[in-house]
This record gives structure tokens, C-alpha cells and sequence, in this order.
């Protein structure tokens, strides 16, 4: 049996405290907060994306950065058994659109109540407003913790193996405030550079702004650097007061996150991917037929958001006030490539505090993918975000935290 402490209270620490517990170790979990899983409160919207019901393939596929790495990790405890551990701990859950988890009653208390529970019956030590402020290792080894108690009082808790599941850098006032990252570089571990990622983007155009709150959904976007395509998807988008959002830009924006930064980037929209050109061209010419006294941004009114006609029919260099039948062919085309390509440049992420995940940290090569235990330092484990590896959105991220932690804790010997 060995004296097990686990840093951090989100989904990878809970995670490792109770597979270390079920193993027979004695398990303190140390929370830096007032209570578990602050960050995980939030996710979804406040609903919580559990995880993703995939199969195996699309789940790795779904990953980002470092796949390989967590094949272990994911095969030895893959999403379905996440699903089947909130389902035994009375918390029924429900499959959405792109095989989104959620529990069913949408509140993300109740996965953060299951965690609690399953961590009582455990026995694990859970110990809140405890900040641990240095790892201590001798002769290549953990020996313990140097905490700070809510008093201020600085202890040495001894243990024989530790665990850092501190999360990354996003929404710091949660307390992902990047602390795993020193403990890592303090014990000699490579740290990768940190980026925000799972974030919406900033964008040139002044046109983009006059769109705010626009949602628009079935649209496929393609980003392009220097003509070369980096990405291309269909789902979801939102504009916002500086760029945009929405889920197809947040996944765009982990696999674009490193090319953004050697400068701008070029995002196309098609509106109506179920509608080749041609046929396009004949839609858009029928409802000019049947609007063909009126003026122009009046008559597209069908074929566009309300928002965004008078922005398509500016761009299109056409006089709103023409009357559609005046239309010429050649000004039905700029109307139907606006439609299928309609341009914006993304000129750069937002920060942190929108981030939903931090590109970067701790390097694999420096952790053993399958036991997830430094090949620095002995007894010393990493789990979750702290590591350099992330996935699109979609439930994905959160599988990562349950997977490596689960591994963590239960490859302590």
C-alpha cells in the first residue's frame, strides 16, 4: 500500500485519487479551491460535456496533438467506461448531436456530486483551500509535497507517490493558473509552449462586427494560409463583437493555433454546401424572377440571414437599391461566390480567459504513456491538461482528463 497525494481537483485528479484509492492505496487529494471541480462546473455551457460516444477510432482521431501517446490511456479506459461509471453512480446520461454526453439533466453539479461520492466511498482524504507550493524529490524520487494550509501554515506532507493534475492555463479564475507547469520544470521536466486553443478567433474585417450575434449552422468553412488548406469542416459558426466563435470555429482554432501565429489567416463560408454553383446560380435566379420589381436587398431576402444581406449585397459591389430584374448574369455570379466562399481574415486567438483548453505543457517524451509516470522522477505521475495534449470540442478534452487519470492512479505500485 503506498501514501498516494493527488494536486488538483478537476476530472484527471478526481480521477486518479479514486482509481489509487480502488487499489488499496492511501489517497490524499489536494484542492487548492473551496471545492472539486471548478473548471468542469462550467463546461458545456454549464452542462457538462462528458465525453464523446465515438468509437475508438474517431475518439483518437479527435486528438490533436500527441495521439499515439494516449493509446494506452484511451484503450484502458475508453469513453464507454466513463459512461457506464456516472450511469452506476445514478447519474443518467444522454447522447446529442456528434455523439455529445451530457447528463441528462444538464447541470454539471451532478457529474461534480457523482466524483464526490465515488471519493467518500473510497475513503480518499480530500482536503480543500490546500495549496501545495513545491514537489519534493530526493535521490530521483518523490518524497512528498510542501503544502500551504488555509491558515498559512507550510507543511511537508510525505507520500510515495504524486500525482500533478493542475490543469493548464484557461480560465485562471478557476484556478488553472499554471502551477503544474513550475512543479514539471522545478523536477527537470521539458515544458512545451502554452497557447490558448479551443478558442474563438479575431478577425480584420469591420463587416464581421456589423454581424454580432449572427449564428449561422449547416455552413462549411475552409481556412487557408498562403493558398494552402489547413482546415475544413462543416457544422456551426457565431460572430461576435471581435471575430468568430461557435463550435466550428473553436475546433478550427486548435488545429490552425500554431499557423495563426506566423500571420493571418484566410476563412472562407460556404452558406449553402448542399448547393453546388450551378445549382445555386439557378436558385438565386428564381428568386430574383419572383422578386423582380423589387430592389435588390430585398429581393435575397430568402436566401440569407436578415443580417446578412445588406453585408452580401455590399460586397457584392451592387447598388441595394437595383431592381431585380435589372440583375445582370455576371452580377448573379458575384452573388452565388459570396455565397459559397463568403471571405473573412482571421487575424489572430483570443486569450486565456476564453480559452476552453491550453495548447502545450508538459512533454510526453518526459512521461511514459503507459503508466503515466515521469521517466524523470520515480513516483512522480502527470494527468490531464498539464500534459501536451489536446482534441477538438466535442467532449473529447474532458475523455483525455478520465483516461490519463484514471491510468495515473491505477499504475501506482
Amino acid at each position: 500500500m503506498s501514501r498516494v497525494i493527488v494536486i488538483g481537483g478537476g476530472p484527471a485528479g478526481a480521477f486518479a485519487a479514486i482509481a489509487a484509492a480502488e487499489c488499496g492505496h492511501t489517497v490524499t487529494l489536494l484542492e487548492k479551491n473551496e471545492k472539486l471541480g471548478k473548471k468542469l462546473f462550467i463546461t458545456g455551457k454549464g452542462r457538462c460535456n462528458v465525453t464523446n460516444a465515438c468509437d475508438m477510432e474517431d475518439l483518437l482521431e479527435s486528438v490533436i496533438r500527441n495521439r499515439k501517446f494516449l493509446y494506452s490511456a484511451f484503450y484502458g479506459y475508453d469513453n464507454h467506461r466513463v459512461m457506464d461509471f456516472f450511469e452506476e453512480q445514478k447519474v443518467p446520461l444522454k447522447i446529442e448531436r456528434g455523439g455529445r454526453v451530457f447528463p441528462v439533466s444538464d447541470h454539471s453539479s451532478d457529474i461534480i456530486s457523482a466524483l464526490q461520492r465515488k471519493l467518500r466511498q473510497q475513503k480518499a482524504d480530500v482536503r480543500f483551500h490546500t495549496k501545495v507550493r513545491d514537489i519534493e524529490v530526493q535521490d530521483g524520487a518523490v518524497i512528498g509535497v510542501q503544502m500551504e494550509t488555509q491558515s498559512g501554515k507550510i507543511q511537508i506532507l510525505e507520500a510515495d507517490a504524486v500525482v500533478i493534475a493542475t490543469g493548464g492555463c484557461s480560465y485562471a479564475s478557476t484556478g488553472s493558473t499554471g502551477d503544474g507547469y513550475r512543479f514539471a520544470k522545478d523536477s527537470g521536466h521539458e515544458v512545451k509552449p502554452r497557447s490558448p486553443s479551443l478558442v474563438p478567433f479575431t478577425a480584420k474585417e469591420d463587416y464581421v462586427r456589423e454581424l454580432m450575434g449572427l449564428s449561422l449552422k449547416n455552413v462549411r468553412a475552409g481556412i487557408r494560409q498562403n493558398g494552402r488548406l489547413l482546415y475544413e469542416e462543416f457544422g456551426e459558426m457565431l460572430f461576435t463583437h471581435f471575430g468568430v466563435s461557435g463550435p466550428l470555429m473553436l475546433s478550427a482554432s486548435s488545429v490552425v493555433n500554431d499557423a495563426i501565429q506566423k500571420g493571418e489567416l484566410e476563412l472562407t463560408v460556404d452558406l449553402k454546401p448542399a448547393l453546388d454553383e450551378e445549382q445555386l446560380d439557378r436558385r438565386t435566379l428564381r428568386d430574383l424572377t419572383e422578386a423582380q420589381n423589387k430592389q435588390l436587398i430585398n429581393a435575397v431576402s430568402r436566401l440569407y440571414p436578415a443580417k446578412l444581406v445588406p453585408v452580401i449585397v455590399r460586397l457584392s459591389g451592387i447598388a441595394p437599391d437595383r431592381k431585380a430584374n435589372s440583375i445582370t448574369k455576371e452580377e448573379r455570379k458575384r452573388l452565388v461566390e459570396l455565397t459559397k466562399g463568403f471571405p473573412m481574415t482571421l487575424v489572430g486567438l483570443r486569450g486565456f480567459e476564453e480559452a476552453i483548453i491550453t495548447k502545450g505543457g508538459v512533454s510526453v517524451r518526459d512521461v511514459n504513456p503507459s503508466t503515466m509516470e515521469s521517466r524523470k522522477v520515480r513516483g512522480l505521475y502527470f494527468a490531464g491538461e498539464v500534459l501536451d495534449v489536446d482534441a477538438l470540442t466535442g467532449g473529447f478534452n474532458l475523455q483525455i482528463a478520465w483516461s490519463t487519470g484514471y491510468l495515473a492512479g491505477s499504475s501506482i505500485p
